[in-house]
């Protein structure tokens, strides 16, 4: 017998991308393309038509005997197996659904005809989307063929398999042609040994494809060196070379893979792709694509049955007021469980304190501002405040952030007499503002994304405050924002109580508890501080750009994002102005200095070697025939003869 064809329903208004899937689909896949749309409208159309036509497939006599009054049509069912969406449906035209409201009409009108949406990105948010949308899976664009031909089959024989199981729905005869029609597509069982390698083949490629994700992930998301690169990049090809190998040595030919489960509905996500997700910033250095391109889209690229979509606890969202500021919060919470070491070259004042210190004062901090976003969320300070309120609700944080940190009520004995540390260490509010509460960047846009939904700006264009782009800045400032709140609660005690012994023994760290590793580190933030007011800052200023603090999984890192700062630059003075003026001058004079020496360098090593060493060589080949011309000169044998003949007479 056999396998019926799968009937698909194309929706992409990509031409090129909807050909070439249609062809490989009819040739490879056993699917049959029976409607495309290139619009909303169209599909809609085109599925309104097909509800109403009897079935097209193939009848067995036996089906013909068994059913001898057909079923009236259902204007619910459309005659498809699988409809496949692309998410950016309709991007272009305000006038046409989007991808994700015509995946919603579509589940409305036809709630058991299966939709697989295809995207180009594979962002969380984006999948929990399409699954609020009642989307059956969710793929990137880039998947693999083979693992998109087993998903449309997963999907395809699931429904069908769905519409077998009950008993409500249809005649005697849906019911025996839809099983003959699964039975036939499921195919003989497996023997015992061919089971063992599909079980062996199965467990090694999913072992060797979490390894290479998480070796992808981890060159996407730390700025490591190129010999590291290198060294990644070739263990990442060295899986791929494994994995086909596996693949090879345990084939099982006329077996796939049935490892999936029937009905494909969102699986939890794993671990290490859960360390993914969290590490991704970055368009921030999180998604800074440092492996290279195809390694990473194929690492990325989510397969049937392990990486569906997902709906974990920071993605299950109905885009609420207050859900984009809980998926952010997440997000760093998560990223907090993750080693805290600075790997920058800047030092922090959070780096003197212990990891599990360090750790609590970061969580600590993060939960002040998350009290803080709920107060102003309750007091409906409208948007057009936020730049206002932005230094308040900073100090407010930090307040408290020290209050719970140290204990309101908690006192040192200094010099025999007894002082409070809380009161002490706020007495050093307008330092701290001024060195590190002032200087966080794009706080109004953080708040107004976070409690408004604002677009957030991104490279100068704005994005909309639910896509990728906007999750990942907003996520980079936040974490850059608990850095540098936590090193402003950490600022004024390296500047009240730096050698207490007893802070020494409960937050130091053991490398830094002398008295002379302690003032080198103090030395070292005090350089930092005046390096950056007199250069580092005109110069990131001039550069339009901010340096953020963020966190990896190896540690804290630094990385510069773009951002308009004009204004500033304008109100420089001084010394801040002389060096960015010397920064122009450079950048002016630089390229015509390397040039000219370029020019000299190059006239030297012409006159060195084809002047100069062409004269030696000439002056060299001169001596040397000279020489040779003198040897055979027979003038000189005769003298030579007859000296000889002299001397042997003597003797």
């Amino acid at each position: 017998m056999t396998v019926v064809a799968l009937r698909l329903m194309l929706v992409d208004d990509d031409p090129v991308f909807r050909l070439g899937l249609r062809i490989w689909l009819e040739q490879s896949a056993n699917c049959q393309v029976v409607a495309e749309a290139s619009q909303p409208s169209e599909a809609l159309a085109v599925l309104q038509s097909r509800a109403t036509q009897v079935s097209e497939d193939p009848w067995t006599d036996a089906m013909d005997d068994a059913m001898e009054n057909p079923p009236a049509p259902d204007p619910t069912v459309a005659n498809l197996d699988l409809v496949i969406l692309d998410l950016g449906l309709g991007a272009g035209d305000p006038q046409q659904l989007p991808g994700l409201q015509l995946c919603a009409e579509i589940k409305a009108q036809y709630p058991t005809l299966p939709v697989l949406v295809l995207s180009a990105q594979t962002e969380p948010v984006l999948e929990a989307a399409a699954s609020q949308m009642g989307a059956d899976s969710f793929a990137s664009r880039s998947l693999p063929v083979r693992d998109l031909g087993r998903l449309i089959q997963q999907l395809g024989r699931a429904a069908t398999a769905d519409t077998v199981s009950a008993p409500e729905i249809g005649t005697i005869a849906d019911r025996t042609y839809s099983a003959a029609r699964w039975e036939s597509a499921s195919g003989s069982v497996p023997g015992p040994f061919t089971a063992l390698r599909i079980s062996m083949r199965l467990s090694s490629v999913q072992q060797i494809e979490a390894t290479m994700a998480a070796i992808a992930a981890e060159l996407q998301q730390q700025p490591a060196s190129p010999f590291t690169q290198a060294v990644l990049a070739g263990r990442y090809r060295e899986l791929k070379a494994a994995r086909w190998l596996m693949r090879r040595l345990l084939a099982t030919p006329g077996f796939s893979d049935q490892w999936q489960p029937t009905n494909p509905r969102w699986r939890t996500q794993p671990s290490w792709e859960a360390q993914n997700e969290s590490g991704q910033a970055v368009d921030d250095p999180e998604s800074r694509a440092i492996a290279p391109s195809g390694e990473a889209a194929l690492a990325n690229a989510p397969r049937p049955g392990e990486r569906a979509l997902t709906m974990t606890s920071q993605t299950q969202l109905a885009l609420r007021q207050g859900d984009l500021a809980s998926i952010i919060f997440e997000r760093v919470f998560r990223k907090l469980q993750g080693p805290l070491t600075n790997l920058s070259s800047v030092p922090l004042e959070i780096d003197i304190l212990r990891d599990e210190k360090k750790r609590e004062l970061l969580y600590l901090t993060l939960r002040k501002f998350e009290d803080a976003l709920d107060s102003l969320r309750r007091a409906a300070i409208p948007p057009g405040q936020l730049a206002d309120k932005s230094p308040v609700v900073l100090r407010d944080v930090w307040e408290a952030a020290i209050t719970d940190f140290f204990g309101r009520y908690y006192t040192l004995q200094i010099n025999q007499a007894e002082q409070s540390v809380v009161p002490t260490l706020l007495a050093e509010a307008e330092v701290v503002q001024a060195a590190i509460l002032d200087q966080i960047p794009l706080v109004p846009m953080v708040l107004g994304h976070l409690l408004f939904k604002e677009p957030m700006i991104v490279d100068g264009s704005p994005y909309v405050a639910s896509t990728p782009e906007a999750l990942q800045r907003s996520q980079a400032l936040m974490e850059h924002l608990l850095i540098q709140l936590a090193n402003g609660v950490v600022q004024p005690m390296l500047n009240c109580f730096a050698d207490v012994e007893l802070l020494k023994k409960n937050l130091y760290q053991r490398r830094m508890i002398t008295s002379r590793d302690i003032e080198r580190f103090r030395n070292d933030l005090s350089w930092r501080y005046r390096w950056e007011g007199l250069i580092g800052e005109p110069r990131s200023i001039f550069e339009s750009q901010y340096r953020l603090f963020g966190f990896t999984n190896r540690g804290i890192y630094t990385q510069t994002i773009y951002a308009p700062r004009r204004d500033e630059l304008d109100q420089l003075s001084g010394l801040q102005r002389t060096v960015t003026l010397v920064v122009e001058a450079r950048d002016a004079i630089a390229p015509r200095f390397r040039a000219a020496v370029s020019f000299v360098g190059s006239g030297l090593v012409y006159v060195l070697t084809d002047v100069i060493g062409r004269g030696i060589g000439l002056v060299g080949r001169g001596i040397l025939r000279g020489v040779g011309s003198a040897w055979r000169d027979p003038r000189y044998r005769a003298d030579n003869h007859d000296s000889q003949q002299s001397d042997d007479f003597r003797s």
